[in-house]
């Protein structure tokens, strides 16, 4: 990097900083902080969407996955990640935007106290906030890897710098910050994802390969095929199921984006727009990484520093900047929506538990503690960032995929198919047991069956048991002990029922119990 990469950088943290502050004349309670008070457009909501489910990951993580095995890092990532999505527009979206237009809730899981109970609920927002401190650790170590990469800093530094700035302004604006700058860093991956693209394309024809001849090259042996390596079916499947849980609101700051849309139709007008992006956009990002096998030689045995080897080689200062601000902006969109869904679920769910005071916090005093909050969360975050790579954990991409994947599936499945009416058998001993036994299931397959088995259980099964597991238990346990009470019902009535009113204001946390099913 040289003076002009740096100004680019600079800028945009600035820029970034900029929106924070100007978003912070739009946030005025805990509705305004966590769901925009319900006044984003669907437009806006779908690439938040989109972006806020990237990071510097897939620079590093999935770029290593690409040139290793070629296209499987498409076929089983995005691919699913696009029809899950798709499928959840349907199944998911709209009811997640009823549980703030018409429960009048701030956070994704304070329906489960009255939807199922109030243990329920604190077990699930409990390990769903620890889950997410390692999941946006992950995140913060790969854009300090690939800023180490470039600048030579250590990964700490990259840790700390980053992530500063993040939480001055998603702190300051809360989700109405979150959208707007993830809208300009959509921009912005749009200016350095062609850019790149044009790069390698113009370098392949220097060297005589053509843009299509590119596939019989022998360094790419293998690599047009869509299922390999430890990317089988099972794993595409297993994905799949994970993603529409994942996506459509199971990791919390989706759904926000689901919730902060002024209607249901909006919101699935929402996530129509980003599963479209998800299957078109990652085609223009990951072909360069397809490439990278002809054109550098990776350092890493896990190839995830090929694509910043080859950035560093093909573009100009000035674009190896803005390409460079691209990864920033993955990692800070899904960073900064995370950190605004955890502080939504610690001031809505967890504080009144804890707190007897929480229960009577004013808006604005509710709104100093969200703040205080998600500084906390980053920080924590921050701290589990510096453990990557340790024994505990391991590199990033078995952080993404083994520990996140492996572990949503339990704490996602009671938040997601409690919102549906098929599964309204399903009381708190069906959603408890599906919840623990799943962890335990992960603990077991990961851990003891692992070592016991020569070569290790495979990666497809590390993370699709858990899920298995925790979801036939959860139909299994709600059929055996069905607990649909009329006041549960009520509650199911409410998410599944259309005429949907405009943007509504949360109670305040602790209230009473939601209110039951009226016709409108």
């Amino acid at each position: 990097m040289n003076g002009l990469d740096w100004a680019v950088l600079i800028g945009y943290f600035g820029v970034m900083v900029a929106i924070g502050i100007w978003s912070h004349k739009r946030v005025d309670n805990v509705s305004d902080f966590f769901t925009a008070g319900g006044k984003m457009p669907w437009w806006l909501s779908g690439i938040s969407h989109h972006m806020s489910g990237y990071s510097a990951v897939m620079f590093t993580g999935y770029a290593g996955i690409a040139y290793t095995y070629g296209v499987t890092s498409f076929v089983t990532w995005s691919f699913p990640i696009a029809l899950g999505i798709a499928i959840g527009s349907k199944l998911f979206a709209p009811r997640i935007n009823r549980l703030r237009s018409r429960l009048h809730v701030a956070s994704p899981l304070e329906y489960l106290k009255n939807r199922y109970d109030l243990k329920t609920q604190q077990a699930l927002a409990w390990s769903g906030m620890l889950l997410k401190i390692v999941d946006v650790g992950a995140k913060w170590a790969a854009i300090a890897t690939l800023l180490s990469v470039f600048t030579g800093i250590s990964l700490n530094q990259g840790i700390l710098i980053t992530g500063t700035i993040t939480a001055v302004y998603c702190t300051i604006g809360g989700l109405w910050a979150d959208a707007l700058t993830e809208l300009g860093q959509f921009v912005i991956q749009l200016l350095a994802g062609v850019a790149m693209f044009i790069a390698v394309v113009v370098e392949l024809e220097g060297k005589g390969i053509g843009f299509f001849g590119a596939w019989d090259e022998p360094a790419l042996q293998g690599h047009e095929k869509p299922l390999v390596g430890p990317y089988g079916t099972v794993f595409l499947l297993a994905f799949l199921f994970i993603k529409l849980f994942e996506y459509n609101g199971g990791m919390l700051n989706q759904a926000q984006r689901y919730m902060a849309t002024p209607s249901a139709r909006e919101a699935e007008r929402s996530a129509r727009l980003s599963a479209a992006l998800w299957l078109v956009w990652p085609l223009v990002l990951f072909f360069p990484m397809w490439m990278s096998p002809l054109l550098v030689e990776s350092q890493k045995p896990d190839g995830s520093d090929s694509y910043g080897l080859m950035t560093e080689q093909l573009l100009p200062h000035g674009l190896l900047g803005l390409v460079i601000v691209g990864f920033f902006s993955h990692t800070m969109a899904m960073c900064s929506s995370d950190a605004n869904a955890i502080a939504a679920v610690f001031t809505r769910d967890c504080a009144p538990v804890l707190w007897r005071r929480a229960r009577s916090w004013t808006e604005g005093q509710g709104l100093r503690v969200a703040r205080v909050t998600t500084v906390v969360f980053l920080g924590l975050s921050m701290a589990a960032a510096t453990q990557v790579n340790s024994p505990t954990f391991g590199d990033i991409i078995t952080v993404v995929i083994k520990w996140v994947a492996g572990l949503m599936g339990p704490m996602a499945i009671p938040m997601m198919l409690g919102l549906l009416r098929p599964f309204r058998r399903s009381g708190p001993t069906a959603a408890l047991t599906s919840w623990s036994l799943g962890l335990v299931t992960f603990w077991l397959v990961n851990y003891p069956i692992h070592w016991s088995v020569e070569g290790g259980v495979p990666l497809q099964y590390q993370v699709s048991i858990p899920l298995a597991v925790s979801l036939v238990l959860y139909v299994l346990v709600g059929f055996i002990k069905p607990e649909d009470t009329p006041e549960r019902l009520a509650i199911i009535d409410k998410v599944n029922t259309d005429g949907d009113g405009v943007a509504a204001v949360p109670a305040p946390a602790g209230a009473g119990a939601v209110p039951t099913a009226t016709s409108d």
